[in-house]
């Protein structure tokens, strides 16, 4: 009997915040996080930001799915994430890499249509050669039917939040497919924004 070599997953993780521009900004951000369905990872919320650990395609999942029960009241919000994946010092909450790819919250994503502008840049840790794969991740971006456009420090998007979190989500799972050692994304998205430019 022949042992399988197939790769384990590794532990990805983010901290985000939602900032409604709303008077009950608490209670949007709250009722948000507690709509979501986050059995398949391990979260915790602190004074400045909320904490996601599991397997990429959950927390995408969870953080996709608390931005999107806010912006779909029509208030303007602004995501802000940072993920990361192969961080040397995640060794706690391994237990939900145990759970499988299925997605909890498609629900309540799928029913909420919002185009968002959106910025993200990466960082791929522990090579020399980390522009021809950023490159690379910038112009996947076109295949999800999101407008790109290059910028300073980071690179504009534009389009349905579906198409830019499944982009997001498979520039980071790229990343770690192609073995990059540690892996860091910075994204932050607009919904209802007031400023059309």
């Amino acid at each position: 009997m022949t042992e399988s070599k197939e790769k384990k997953p590794r532990i990805a993780g983010t901290s985000f915040s939602l900032y409604p521009m709303s008077d009950n900004f608490a209670d949007l951000i709250l009722n948000a996080l507690k709509k979501v369905d986050s059995s398949k990872v391990w979260m915790k919320t602190d004074r400045v930001s909320t904490i996601v650990r599991g397997r990429i395609p959950h927390i995408f999942d969870v953080t996709q799915a608390a931005f999107l029960e806010i912006a779909k009241t029509g208030v303007h919000v602004v995501y802000s994430a940072t993920f990361s994946v192969g961080c040397p010092g995640d060794t706690e909450g391994h237990v939900y890499m145990a759970e499988d790819d299925s997605v909890m919250n498609r629900g309540l994503i799928d029913d909420t249509k919002q185009k968002v502008s959106a910025k993200f840049a990466l960082y791929p840790m522990g090579g020399g050669n980390y522009m021809d794969p950023i490159y690379e991740q910038i112009e996947s971006m076109k295949s999800h039917g999101v407008e790109v456009n290059l910028t300073h420090y980071e690179t504009m998007l534009d389009g349905p939040a579906q198409n830019i979190f499944t982009g997001l989500q498979s520039v980071l799972q790229a990343m770690e497919d192609a073995g990059s050692p540690h892996t860091v994304m910075t994204v932050t998205i607009s919904a209802n924004s007031p400023t059309k430019e």
